[in-house]
């Protein structure tokens, strides 16, 4: 569902193939944060061996979900989405985002997703189901 290569693409900010400090710094913006500090970018370029492509990033995505539980991660990609901690989203938000971000989601595969996994009568879609079916298989009653 939310792949790291659309990670690292929507990290990508200019598209050159690599995540520098600059991308880093308009990730930030685009989720909000204007403030953040060189010091703390140059850190985070700083704990790669090299040159952020999509290998060193996939290996360093790696190491940093280590022993943390899948459902967890996933649940955080939605959260960053729902500010007011809702549990749920707009499905129309979601997906608009899944057909124009990174490994863009065609309309058929949006079709497949929402009778898998429909939004109820507002339209929402609980992101927390959606999180425990991916990684569990089966949904909780």
């Amino acid at each position: 569902f939310f792949s790291k290569s659309m990670a690292f693409t929507i990290m990508d900010q200019n598209r050159d193939g690599f995540i520098d400090k600059n991308d880093l710094r308009d990730t930030f913006a685009a989720l909000g944060r204007l403030n953040v500090q060189n010091e703390e970018l140059e850190a985070m370029v700083k704990e790669a061996p090299g040159p952020i492509n999509f290998t060193v990033f996939l290996t360093m995505f790696g190491e940093k979900l280590k022993g943390t539980d899948p459902e967890e991660t996933i649940l955080h990609a939605f959260k960053i989405f729902d500010v007011e901690g809702k549990g749920f989203l707009k499905a129309d938000f979601i997906k608009e985002k899944l057909m124009t971000q990174a490994d863009r989601f065609s309309e058929e595969e949006i079709k497949q997703m929402f009778t898998a996994f429909p939004p109820d009568v507002r339209g929402n879609l609980d992101y927390k189901n959606l999180c425990y079916v991916i990684t569990h298989g089966e949904e909780k009653d």
